[in-house]
């Protein structure tokens, strides 16, 4: 449970977190909340040889609108987000699940820069911007590029983030007029969930997403093609397992939790509206 030895930089600026990012390469990992890449050293699943800390760097906390849509600075933690007025008008989803993010602790330190740049499918966030359509903006030293979510999420643990770029900013539409839901099974209050859903609903926008049922966080474009189409709310659930890559361990069998996603994406359908 001891990390590997490292070499510890604090990045003052966006820019100087670039340029340590380009020196270092790949033995480089960012520090924002730590919530899940300490976890990680302390395993040596990940044994990074300079860590670069950019958890200071403000001007990318921030939640503010623009035009269609909400930016999101990627330092922003998950209090912040379930305490924002504007997300819990515009986009409540996203500050709804920001709440059911570990406890206040974690809340405190976590940023949805992280959970996304960390690209667990256990984690909850991953599979609100899935919903949503969201865009995640990057910065490396050739510039800035956008990448939307669902092309965001390439495998385990592993997204389309080049190890020299920084992600800066997540764009979410503002969707406060459709229904929305978020469903998450767990053993306790605080884990992990076994499988959780975020749904949202509405005449511009049809989105479900899948937490824990594969190596990414799921799109599920079967479910979300059923309702634009017509489909029920049991008829489209019924689709929730297609494509899916569900795992078997000490919590679920790969059946129960098919069973669960089915289960978890009627009732979010029908909290949504459909």
């Amino acid at each position: 449970m001891i990390p590997a030895a490292f070499d510890y930089q604090r990045a003052d600026s966006a820019d100087a977190a670039l340029a340590l990012l380009n020196e270092h390469g790949d033995e480089a990992k960012l520090l924002a909340g730590g919530h899940s890449l300490l976890p990680l050293m302390k395993l040596r699943l990940a044994a990074p040889e300079v860590l670069i800390d950019v958890g200071r760097l403000d001007d990318l906390r921030y939640i503010r609108e623009e035009g269609d849509v909400i930016a999101i600075g990627a330092l922003t933690r998950h209090r912040d987000l379930e305490t924002s007025a504007l997300l819990q008008q515009q986009a409540p989803l996203l500050a709804h699940a920001a709440s059911h993010v570990g406890d206040p602790q974690v809340r405190h330190r976590g940023t949805i820069g992280g959970s996304l740049a960390h690209a667990d499918p256990a984690s909850d966030l991953p599979a609100v911007a899935l919903a949503m359509g969201a865009t995640v903006v990057v910065r490396g030293q050739s510039g800035q590029r956008e990448i939307p979510a669902d092309q965001f999420f390439l495998g385990f643990l592993e997204s389309a983030m080049d190890p020299t770029e920084l992600m800066v900013e997540i764009r979410f539409p503002k969707l406060g007029a459709h229904g929305w839901s978020f469903q998450k099974f767990n053993r306790r209050a605080q884990d992990w969930a076994i499988v959780g859903v975020a749904a949202v609903h509405g005449a511009q926008h049809t989105g479900v997403a899948l937490v824990n049922m594969g190596s990414t966080p799921i799109l599920s474009t079967a479910v979300s093609n059923a309702v634009k189409s017509g489909a029920s709310a049991v008829d489209a659930a019924a689709l929730a397992a297609d494509g899916t890559e569900a795992q078997s361990d000490i919590n679920a069998s790969v059946e129960y939790r098919e069973h669960l996603a089915r289960v978890l994406v009627r009732r979010a359908l029908v909290e949504s509206g459909v």
